[in-house]
């Protein structure tokens, strides 16, 4: 064994002749330990949060989304887009229509998005799971039917049973406002609440889902769309897809896949977990001023001893190296406690549900993923920073000439 790192084991194991220095050696250790399981447990549950965020937004997003590169619609029904429906790796393409309208339901009123859907749009997205009242359903018999978010359908005051219709308002393109009648230039459509969904808040309180002939019909368009959503069969190729689009499209159309549908979003949580490395990082820092006192004091402690190393003609770096080792040692071991005590508290949390979620969430206990990137990255830092906590005091130490 490596001469100063024998020593090093010894110090650290065998009892001091000052107590004191057991104790703040115990307490820089458990601090260490704490810091970094807070740490990989945080970072754990916030991946699961961020899972959970993906999943939600994956329920209703697209593999691939096609936009105007100008304006607000479009028509599908262009040779490009007669190859792009051909395309064996393409097992849906759904046409959308999308837009602000103006919504009445008895004496309430609101603003929504409505989003107008073929008949398959319920089967091949996961929406349907997420029904709470009545049924993912876009007619009864010839009757058009809405299905609204839970914040909007309470807004409005909306239960599926209800008999009476929702009207949907939006300015006409093909008439002039009239001062004296300006309900007589808005478009007018009328359906029947079928279901209620409750997916994300945000989601819930503007989205409202109707048949596109619904919308067409309200915006007045022939067979313009908004966007178009392409869905892979398995063994698509998302990538080379998307690239093959944008040959095709060239200039006049936007190709985004699902991250780029939300790249504000998944930006600001990647900075978010970012920030929280940072800042605990930091913390962490503050907690090994301990191991720098530990280590000061029994460098003082053990001055005869190296004395007596240099006498039988050990170096300086010898001795510095016997005190680093000890050091790094005392932060490796609440580093090595603190990582498996993490580690089991997030299986434990991802297989029992130890800790529940608090209100009425869609998931009933705090998500956690660990990723083995986090610990590696956390495991670093840490040690980086036990390594520089034990070097520091033996540089200040040396300028001392206590060595």
């Amino acid at each position: 064994m490596h001469l100063s790192l024998f020593i090093a084991r010894r110090y650290l194991f065998a009892k001091k002749s000052h107590n004191v220095i057991n104790i703040i050696s115990l307490i820089s250790a458990t601090g260490i330990a704490v810091g970094t399981a807070a740490l990989i447990i945080i970072l754990s549950v916030y991946n699961g949060f961020e899972g959970l965020i993906k999943s939600l937004y994956g329920t209703y997003e697209s593999d691939l989304l096609i936009t105007p590169a100008t304006g607000k619609s479009f028509s599908p029904n262009s040779p490009d887009f007669e190859t792009i429906r051909r395309d064996s790796r393409i097992a849906y393409f759904c046409e959308v229509v999308e837009e602000n309208v103006f919504i009445k339901y008895g004496e309430q009123e609101s603003v929504a998005i409505i989003k107008g859907v073929d008949s398959t749009y319920s089967q091949i997205t996961q929406l349907s799971e997420y029904i709470k009242e009545g049924e993912f359903s876009l007619y009864h018999g010839e009757l058009p039917q809405a299905i609204l978010g839970r914040s909007l359908a309470q807004h409005l005051g909306v239960r599926v049973h209800f008999v009476d219709p929702l009207y949907l308002y939006f300015p006409s393109r093909n008439s002039q406002l009239s001062m004296m009648n300006p309900a007589s230039s808005l478009n007018r459509e009328r359906v029947f609440p079928a279901g209620i969904f409750s997916l994300e808040q945000g989601f819930d309180k503007k989205y409202l889902f109707v048949p596109i002939e619904v919308a067409r019909e309200l915006l007045e368009y022939e067979d313009e769309v908004s966007s178009v959503e392409l869905y892979l069969k398995e063994s698509g190729d998302l990538q080379g897809l998307k690239k093959n689009l944008k040959a095709l499209l060239k200039d006049g159309y936007h190709v985004k896949d699902r991250y780029e549908q939300n790249e504000t979003l998944y930006k600001m949580m990647e900075s978010e977990k970012l920030t929280i490395y940072i800042i605990l990082l930091f913390v962490l820092i503050i907690i090994s001023c301990n191991l720098f006192g530990s280590l000061s004091m029994l460098i003082i402690e053990k001055s005869e001893d190296a004395l007596t190393l240099k006498s039988m003609g050990a170096g300086e770096r010898l001795i510095m190296r016997i005190f680093l080792f000890e050091g790094w040692m005392i932060s490796l071991l609440g580093l090595s406690a603190g990582t498996l005590i993490a580690l089991l508290l997030c299986f434990a949390q991802q297989a029992f549900g130890i800790i529940p979620m608090p209100g009425n969430f869609i998931i009933d206990s705090y998500p956690v993923i660990v990723k083995t990137s986090d610990v590696i990255i956390t495991v670093c830092g840490i040690a980086i920073i036990g390594f520089f906590a034990a070097r520091l005091p033996l540089l200040i130490l040396k300028k001392t000439d206590n060595f």
